[in-house]
């Protein structure tokens, strides 16, 4: 399959700006390449209402985003966003999760966990599972009843969700869990890595970057870094999954799709054609990651309106 027009043409655009790749940039540098692409992508749709709040995690508090679909909600997301691990804010993720609000009539609660190198592996992960157990007791108060849980993410924060999900699994329920293009293992050998190691927004070395600021290369193996070597993948909730079909992280999805699968799990692989990584933030921009992100978000809600009101 070819890239989309649209993609196509960013890419030739981010080539002929000369614009560094993140494997090329100190983690600062590759923070301002992060948010100078964000004013790009425009913004999101009006929701009933956006909130800053304090998230009590075991190191104190984080910050967060909360938004509001209506006075009553579906369900209640943690959305845990991209950058591997290093990138990413609350501002350069507020377009996505207003659509995904709008669309799934549920709340979004927006998490601004630690970021590598100044906080390495395991604060992010902590943040995560901290923030998704607060979340579960104070569903009341976040989206207005005991709604269902969903948890989702893209790329590292589809890692962390993962693992999460998996951490959490028996202790408290949830509805769903929404990957997109999760990292789900540190090999850089797959076929995905081979094919698009370069010349598309995602490259192997990005990857490979991205690893060696997150954690020491003796625990990239770790089931905590890389889900897929989790040999426990049972009675895990039902899950969907996205994945761009020109990305170093295709075989990552498809890979963890089928060993949940092989596990018994309910899992949807949707694979976004002429897509490549990062293409879900650009609703505004392309037809496919609109169309990606309302799929995602009609997956959340169908879960919640099947569950029923979850008891504490």
């Amino acid at each position: 399959m070819t890239l989309h027009p649209k993609i196509a043409d960013l890419l030739a655009s981010i080539q002929a700006s000369g614009r560094p790749s993140f494997h090329e940039c100190s983690p600062e540098q590759a923070r301002e390449v992060m948010a100078a692409s964000a004013a790009a992508l425009g913004d999101g749709p009006a929701v009933h209402g956006v909130s800053s709040i304090d998230v009590p995690v075991r190191w104190g508090r984080l910050p967060a985003a909360l938004y509001r679909s209506g006075p009553t909600e579906s369900g209640l997301i943690v959305y845990l966003h991209g950058g591997g691990w290093c990138l990413g804010t609350l501002a350069e993720f507020d377009a996505l999760a207003r659509l995904l609000c709008q669309h799934s009539q549920c709340a979004v609660l927006l998490l601004d966990y630690r970021l590598a190198p100044e906080h390495p592996y395991p604060s992010a992960l902590e943040d995560t599972i901290d923030s998704i157990e607060w979340a579960h007791q104070e569903r009341e108060s976040l989206a207005g009843s005991a709604v269902p849980l969903v948890i989702a993410g893209d790329s590292a924060g589809g890692n962390l969700a993962a693992i999460a999900v998996n951490a959490l699994n028996h202790r408290i329920p949830i509805a769903k869990q929404l990957l997109v293009y999760p990292v789900t293992d540190c090999d850089f050998e797959t076929d995905s890595y081979k094919q698009f190691s370069e010349g598309y927004f995602l490259y192997k070395r990005d990857m490979q970057w991205f690893f060696e600021h997150y954690a020491p290369g003796a625990d990239w193996t770790d089931k905590r870094i890389s889900p897929l070597r989790d040999e426990n993948l049972k009675s895990l909730p039902s899950t969907w999954i996205a994945i761009a079909d020109h990305d170093v992280l295709r075989d990552d999805g498809v890979r963890y799709a089928q060993a949940l699968e092989a596990n018994g799990i309910d899992v949807e692989l949707r694979v976004y054609a002429g897509m490549t990584h990062g293409f879900i933030r650009m609703a505004n921009l392309i037809d496919v990651a609109h169309q990606a992100v309302c799929d995602m978000a009609i997956a959340a809600r169908n879960a919640c309106l099947k569950t029923t009101q979850i008891p504490d």
